[in-house]
């Protein structure tokens, strides 16, 4: 069991394989009891949050594309208005707004994009870390149980 989590044991006592799967299976009992987490769940949800964080990241990029397209419609009605307002071809001041806001807009969705992307990233890598730390502390207390039996311990 100790080496499907990263844990290596030696009997110092000359305790038979059977003994040693036996204490493994104990300490491995009372660590999940005394540190509230289980090894192998922590490994099922570090898999789920990493893909959910690749989902969250794909999702933020994919928002950015079509932004130009919403941009250039919304500049060209501005354009338009502002022509007719100001006396001037209504379709060059339509052309016009319409390229500022594809430029504007995919400079903006781009920005939010990579805001988005980073965000769901640093989530990711926080939510990964608290996975380690609780992984490091079952070990910690897997270990101290298997010492207390007189195996030597190492992870």
């Amino acid at each position: 069991m100790a080496s499907t989590i990263n844990v290596y044991v030696f009997p110092n006592s000359g305790q038979a394989a059977s003994q040693q799967s036996k204490d493994e299976g104990e300490c491995y009992n009372w660590a999940v009891s005394n540190t509230g987490s289980d090894p192998f769940e922590l490994q099922k949800q570090a898999a789920a949050s990493q893909q959910q964080t690749q989902q969250q990241v794909q999702a933020a990029q994919r928002g950015a594309q079509g932004a130009g397209a919403r941009g250039a419609v919304g500049g060209a009605a501005t354009g338009a208005l502002i022509g007719a307002i100001a006396d001037e071809d209504k379709s060059e001041a339509a052309a016009w707004g319409a390229a500022l806001g594809a430029v504007g807009a995919r400079r903006h969705a781009r920005r939010g994009s990579e805001q988005a992307a980073a965000a769901a990233s640093s989530s990711g890598a926080a939510t990964q870390q608290a996975t380690a730390e609780q992984m490091d502390n079952f070990k910690k207390a897997f270990s101290v149980c298997l010492e207390s039996k007189q195996y030597m311990v190492k992870y």
